[in-house]
């Protein structure tokens, strides 16, 4: 008797279509039925290729980080631009992402940070997230740091608390973008918060 053909289906496409369930409900209310539905797989399938849920929930928000926030931060590094330019850039293409016709509302990591301090919460993906918000504050130290340097920002900022009332401000847009506010609205909020470097 022949052995059954194993189901083939691609990898990275489920991998988004988890990552948009557990963005879109959370992981306590992400059922393993939700994301395997969504994946188009069955269960052992998701376990074979992907782990238990707590594992697919961090390789989904790596997957998160690697497509979205490596792109974000890319934009700091343009040449040519002052650092309010650079930073503009910056948050306009984050909130591009909050509020994408294509994607869950908010962001991703900003709802999973929300929810990590549910006791229910796995402690593997609580230190992912820790190490991601640390990413995300460490990225703009170091931008803000290099921009003193080389004399584009004043002195009289702390880079470690400026860098920390920017990542406030995007958690803040995010939050918002989920409570239905307008790119344009968002907008509005991160031209008022670069003012804070005039």
């Amino acid at each position: 008797m022949a052995a059954g053909r194993s189901r083939t289906f691609d990898k990275q496409l489920a991998l988004e279509s988890a990552m948009r369930v557990f963005w879109s409900k959370g992981y306590a209310g992400s059922s393993l039925t939700d994301l395997t539905a969504a994946m188009g797989i069955n269960k052992p399938s998701m376990y074979a290729a992907f782990g238990n849920k707590e594992q697919l929930f961090i390789k989904s928000m790596q997957n998160y980080i690697e497509k979205y926030a490596v792109a974000h931060a890319k934009l700091l590094d343009q040449t040519g631009l002052t650092v309010e330019q650079k930073l503009s850039h910056y948050f306009l293409s984050i909130i591009n992402g909050q509020c994408g016709e294509s994607e869950p509302l908010g962001c991703f990591i900003t709802a999973s940070i929300s929810e990590s301090i549910s006791d229910d919460f796995p402690v593997a993906a609580q230190a992912q997230i820790a190490e991601i918000k640390s990413l995300s504050e460490n990225v703009l130290v170091d931008f803000l740091t290099q921009a003193q340097a080389d004399k584009e920002l004043s002195q009289q900022h702390d880079v470690v608390q400026l860098a920390q009332y920017f990542i406030s401000v995007v958690h803040g847009t995010a939050a918002l973008a989920r409570a239905g506010k307008s790119k344009q609205e968002l907008t509005a909020v991160i031209q008022t918060a670069l003012r804070v470097l005039v």
